[in-house]
C-alpha cells in the first residue's frame, strides 16, 4: 500500500472524493503555521468544542497548546471538508476502549461515516482518514537514551533487531519502528494500555504483517519517521 502524503497549508484545501473502501487520505501540517485551512489559530477557540477548549486550556507550554490548536483546527477543517459540514459543526465522540468498555477510547466523528486518526510531533502533525478504522503516526528520531531505555518493552524479536544494528543507526530505526507500532495501536484504539510489544513490527525496510491491517510507511522529513494502518475489511457472506 503505497499512500500519498498531501500538505495542508493556510489556505482552504482541495480535498477531492472522501476516502472509500480500503482508501486512505494522509495530510501532514505544519503546526507553526498562523493559519490553518483559512482559520487562524489564534481564533481556533470559535472552532473547536467544549472538550477541546478545555483540552486546550491545560497546557502549560504556550508551544504546545499552539500544536494542539493548530492541529485540531486542521482535523476539523478535513473532517468538515468530507462531510460537507463547516469546521465548527463537526460533532467528535469517544468509542469504547477496547480494554475496559470506558468512553475513553478512540475518537470519532459522531453518527460514523469518516474514521480518522491525528499525530503530531513538535512542530509536525498527520493526519488520516478512511472509510475503515485507520491509525496515523509520526516520530521524530529520538534520543539514543530513549532508545536504550524502550528496548526491553518491545517484542523479543524488534529488541534483538535494534540490539543488532550499528548504533549510529538505531535511532532511525526505532522512530520507523515506533511509528509502525503506534499506527496499529491507534488504529485498534487501545493504545498503550496493553504494552507495546504487540504487534511485531519490525523495523527493517518494510513493515512486517499485522493480522488484520494494512501497515505502511509514509513519507516523511528527515529525522521523521511516519506509518499508517488501514483495517481491513471483513466482508461477511450474505
Amino acid at each position: 500500500m503505497r499512500t500519498k502524503v498531501k500538505r495542508l497549508g493556510g489556505d482552504v484545501p482541495p480535498l477531492g472524493e472522501r476516502p472509500a473502501g480500503a482508501a486512505v487520505a494522509v495530510w501532514s501540517l505544519d503546526t507553526a503555521l498562523g493559519v490553518v485551512g483559512g482559520h487562524s489559530v489564534e481564533e481556533a477557540l470559535s472552532v473547536l468544542d467544549a472538550g477541546e477548549r478545555d483540552r486546550s486550556a491545560r497546557f502549560v507550554r504556550p508551544d504546545d497548546r499552539r500544536r494542539y490548536l493548530a492541529s485540531h483546527v486542521g482535523l476539523r477543517v478535513l473532517l468538515g471538508g468530507y462531510l460537507g459540514l463547516a469546521p465548527d459543526k463537526v460533532a467528535l465522540v469517544r468509542e469504547e476502549c477496547p480494554c475496559c468498555g470506558a468512553p475513553h477510547g478512540r475518537p470519532a466523528v459522531a453518527g460514523g461515516g469518516l474514521h480518522f486518526s491525528l499525530s503530531h510531533s513538535d512542530d509536525l502533525a498527520y493526519l488520516a482518514f478512511a472509510a475503515v478504522p485507520v491509525g496515523v503516526d509520526v516520530e521524530r528520531y529520538p534520543s539514543a537514551g530513549a532508545v536504550a531505555d524502550i528496548l526491553g518493552a518491545l517484542h523479543p524479536a524488534e529488541t534483538a533487531e535494534l540490539a543488532a544494528a550499528p548504533e549510529a543507526d538505531r535511532r532511525g530505526l526505532l522512530a520507523r519502528l515506533w511509528a509502525r507500532k503506534e499506527a496499529c495501536l491507534k488504529g485498534t484504539g487501545a493504545g498503550l494500555a496493553r504494552g507495546v510489544a504487540e504487534p511485531y513490527v519490525g523495523s527493517g525496510p518494510d513493515p512486517a504483517e499485522v493480522a488484520g491491517w494494512h501497515l505502511a510507511d509514509l513519507p516523511a522529513p528527515a529525522a521523521y519517521a511516519a506509518a499508517v494502518a488501514v483495517a481491513i475489511a471483513v466482508h461477511k457472506p450474505t
